[in-house]
C-alpha cells in the first residue's frame, strides 16, 4: 500500500507510537512520519506509507501552524510542563507586555534548539545527553516565524495562548523560553496543538480510534493516494523512448510552464516531475 495519512495525534503518544499502531492496523512495515511531534503535543502528524516515504522530507519542509499554551514565572529543564521546575520568578507582566515583545520574534530569527530534543550531536540524541545530566552548547539555527499572535493572556494566572506559523526546524518550546527571557522572567510551554502542515489541516485528520474502527471494517479511506495528495496539473508521457529516459532520471522535452506536475503513462500515475525551461525531470518517481 502506498499513500499518506493525516493523523490527529493524541497527547501522550510519540510519533513512533503512532507508527506502531498503524503497522498493526494496516499490517504493513514500511511506514514513516514527516517530523517528530512531542508526546505533549497533539494534532497533525502526516504519515507516509510504502513508496510515499520518499515524500517525507518534502512534507516535513512545509510551513506549520501551532496553537501553543504557555506559563510565565517558572523555568523547566525541558522548556515544557513535562520537565522539572528549576527556577521561578515573582515578576508579573501584562497582556501588553507580552503582545509587544512578540515583534522581536517575527520574521527570520536565530533560535537555539532545546537540550531535550531529537537533534543528534556526534551520533547521539540531545535528549539522551540531557537525561545523563549533560548539557552541551548548541548552535543557533535560522528559522522563520511568519505569523505570531497573542490569542489570550490572563494576567492573574500569567498563562496565555499563542498562534504561530513557522518554518521547518522551529521549536515552539524554545520560542516560549526566549519570550520569558525577553520579558525578564521565565516561561515554559504547557500545551501544543499542531493545526496545519502545508495543506494538511487538523479538521481533516483521523484519530487512532477512528482508524482502528475503520480498519476492522476493512475501510481504508483514511489513506490518501500519492496521486490525490498533490493538486498538480497532469502531464502524459506517451513516447516510450521519452518514458525510458524519464524513468532513468534524464530530462525530456515538455512544453509546459515552469512548475511541478503529476506524470502519467497510459493514464497510469508514475510520479511527480518538474519542468524547468521546457525540460521535464522526475522530482519523485514511484
Amino acid at each position: 500500500m502506498n499513500g499518506l495519512i493525516n493523523v490527529d495525534k493524541p497527547k501522550g503518544y510519540t510519533s513512533f507510537d503512532v507508527i506502531r499502531k498503524l503497522k498493526k492496523i494496516l499490517n504493513m512495515k514500511k511506514i514513516g512520519h514527516t517530523g517528530t511531534l512531542d508526546p505533549l503535543a497533539t494534532g497533525v502528524l502526516v504519515i507516509c506509507l510504502g513508496r510515499a516515504t520518499k515524500l517525507a522530507n518534502v512534507i516535513e519542509a512545509k510551513e506549520k501552524t501551532y496553537i501553543a499554551d504557555f506559563v510565565l514565572g517558572s523555568k523547566t529543564d525541558t522548556y515544557d510542563t513535562e520537565g522539572e521546575v528549576i527556577d521561578k520568578s515573582d515578576i508579573k507582566v501584562t497582556f501588553e507586555d507580552v503582545k509587544n515583545i512578540l515583534s522581536k520574534f517575527r520574521g527570520e530569527i536565530k533560535q537555539v534548539p532545546p537540550m531535550y530534543s531529537a537533534l543528534k550531536v556526534d551520533g547521539k540524541r540531545l535528549y539522551e545527553l540531557a537525561r545523563e545530566g549533560i548539557v552541551i552548547e548548541r548552535k543557533s539555527r535560522d528559522v522563520t516565524i511568519s505569523k505570531l499572535e497573542l490569542m489570550e493572556f490572563d494576567e492573574d494566572t500569567q498563562t496565555g495562548k499563542l498562534y504561530c506559523d513557522v518554518s521547518k526546524g522551529t521549536y515552539i518550546r524554545s520560542l516560549i523560553f526566549d519570550m520569558g527571557e525577553e520579558l525578564k522572567t521565565y516561561a515554559h510551554m504547557n500545551g501544543l496543538r499542531r493545526t496545519k502542515v502545508g495543506e494538511y489541516i487538523v479538521e481533516d485528520g483521523f484519530t487512532i480510534e477512528q482508524m482502528q474502527e475503520m480498519g476492522e471494517k476493512d475501510d481504508l479511506s483514511f489513506v490518501t493516494s500519492i496521486e490525490d495528495s498533490f493538486d498538480f496539473e497532469k502531464v502524459e508521457i506517451t513516447d516510450e523512448k521519452q518514458l525510458k529516459l524519464f524513468l532513468n532520471g534524464n530530462t525530456v522535452i515538455c512544453k509546459k510552464p515552469n512548475d511541478r506536475y503529476k506524470i502519467y503513462n497510459d493514464k497510469k500515475f508514475i510520479g511527480l516531475g518538474e519542468v524547468i525551461n521546457d525540460r521535464l525531470k522526475g522530482w519523485k518517481v514511484f
